[in-house]
């Protein structure tokens, strides 16, 4: 995999034949997935290598001059999925404010230019060019390359996009997240020292340093598996603010690992999220809280149990 970085005051012209698809690819949904399948085949068709281009930062930071932009998935998360999926060029545009300005036809010629294009993919929605005057239709009428562009993907509900996961993510919808990325949606991060409360009531908690780009989920408990390694556990994860025992302004991401007692400081998760199970509720008493984690953890691992049985 080559990571191939242009920005306005990029020289590079790449010479190796490509054919890329575009776009931001927050979640790496059904959709995108498309564009990097159609992408592959083109590759093939033509000889040439696969390329996924995108921008950093994200488009909005730089024409609304929006700060804390979230995303369901942090751009190293967007890479490493792009490459699980065969793409072998990650074109990074360095998207300035100098770059936003380009009419279409500068984009087409001074950016994409840069690359050896022998065809591009992009979705039916696509616009580039100051105040996103170029779409798909222009796209494929002044570019020196082939163009094919890909419909919508659709469920029952409408066109699968990265808007409505977000809403799904933060309302607990998991399941119909899961259904729109095909794969879970999930936060990574490296476990740190916590105030141990969770140890002293017997549920020793892994409470992650998570990238403040994340998109958070709905406050509450989840059922969850967790992976430490090439090993994965089932968990129960809470996201929120501890408010009975160990209250936190900050939002923590603590998972219970169900059957797992390593010492996991200091080292790098990822969590999974499966399913909503309950809110967050401050509790009137420690014994209280306590009964509600042992049925939580019941309900989380019969949960669990019949999920694993119907993907077997």
């Amino acid at each position: 995999m080559r990571i191939i970085t242009i920005g306005m005051n990029t020289s590079l012209v790449y010479k190796v034949g490509l054919c890329a698809c575009i776009g931001y690819f927050d979640g790496m949904h059904l959709g995108h997935q498309r564009l990097i399948e159609k992408t592959i085949a083109m590759s093939k068709e033509k000889g040439c290598e696969s390329a996924l281009i995108t921008f950093d930062p994200d488009p909005w930071v730089t024409i609304r001059n929006q700060k804390d932009v979230h995303h369901i998935s942090t751009f190293r998360e967007r890479i490493n999925q792009a490459v699980g999926l065969g793409i072998e060029n990650i074109v990074i545009l360095q998207f300035d404010k100098e770059m936003s300005r380009l009419s279409p036809e500068q984009f087409l010629t001074d950016i994409l230019g840069r690359l050896n294009l022998k065809g591009m993919v992009c979705g039916f929605d696509f616009h580039y060019g100051a105040k996103g005057m170029g779409n798909a239709e222009t796209l494929q009428r002044h570019a020196p390359f082939d163009v094919f562009v890909v419909d919508a993907v659709s469920d029952e509900k409408g066109k699968i996009s990265s808007t409505r996961i977000s809403e799904c993510i933060e309302k607990g919808r998991m399941e119909e997240a899961t259904a729109m990325m095909g794969r879970m949606f999930e936060m990574e991060g490296v476990v740190i020292h916590g105030r141990n409360k969770g140890t002293s009531m017997g549920f020793p908690t892994a409470n992650i340093q998570y990238s403040p780009e994340y998109l958070m989920p709905k406050t509450g408990v989840y059922a969850c598996y967790v992976q430490v390694g090439s090993e994965k556990y089932r968990a129960m994860v809470n996201v929120g603010h501890n408010p009975t025992m160990n209250y936190s302004e900050k939002v923590s991401v603590e998972a219970h690992l169900l059957n797992c007692h390593k010492d996991l400081y200091g080292k790098h998760i990822v969590i999974y999220f499966v399913s909503y199970i309950r809110e967050e509720v401050k509790f009137r008493s420690r014994e209280n809280l306590i009964m509600q984690l042992e049925q939580d953890t019941r309900n989380i691992n019969a949960l669990l149990e019949d999920y694993e049985s119907a993907i077997s």
